[in-house]
């Protein structure tokens, strides 16, 4: 399938797609006349990058998880078990960004006459 299909099939941009490519995340077949063939593990694989970035993880990070993912899920199931210290400091760093935002928007309601 061209990038159009991939594109329409995932509801990820045909820029993100490339971007993709760029980050050693896609590696699409390509034709004689330059245009990108995708297959059906593509699909599965933009779905997998599609969450990954919706986590909060950076392509980079993707790039290690993707190779380790052993089913159509994401889950490392015991696979790669050196990334997991890394993607428990992830949790920990959205976490505290979690609370950080929880905390402003409690000063803003205090601003604003809102209970906290």
């Amino acid at each position: 399938m061209r990038i159009g299909e991939l594109s329409w099939r995932t509801g990820a941009s045909p820029r993100a797609l490339r971007y993709y490519e760029e980050q050693g995340l896609l590696s699409p077949t390509r034709l004689a006349s330059g245009y990108r063939e995708y297959d059906e593990r593509d699909v599965k694989t933009v779905r997998r990058i599609q969450i990954l970035l919706s986590a909060g993880l950076g392509t980079s990070v993707i790039a290690e998880i993707v190779p380790c993912v052993v089913d159509d899920t994401v889950v490392l199931a015991g696979k790669c078990p050196e990334l997991l210290e890394g993607l428990a400091k992830e949790r920990e760093r959205i976490t505290t960004a979690i609370d950080d935002l929880s905390a402003a928007r409690d000063i803003l309601d205090s601003l604003v006459g809102h209970p906290l």
